[in-house]
């Protein structure tokens, strides 16, 4: 393993960083809002399934009681 100096390790840090695209405050704000939207609707779908697995259950045991 090559071993590299502490200047020139932060030299290619420093490089590196200046390489990432940070994101706009508008495309933070945009996934921000979308990931809301879809943990809504994913948290809806799943309570409509488990209404359904649950009255789905209750309706076979109904018929057993």
């Amino acid at each position: 393993m090559a071993t590299t100096n502490p200047i020139q390790f932060i030299q290619q840090v420093r490089a590196e960083v200046a390489k990432v695209v940070w994101p706009t405050r508008r495309e933070v704000l945009l996934t921000t809002v979308m990931v809301f939207i879809m943990a809504a609707l994913t948290a809806v779908f799943f309570a409509l399934v488990d209404l359904g697995i649950r009255g789905g259950l209750q309706l076979i045991l109904g018929m057993f009681s």
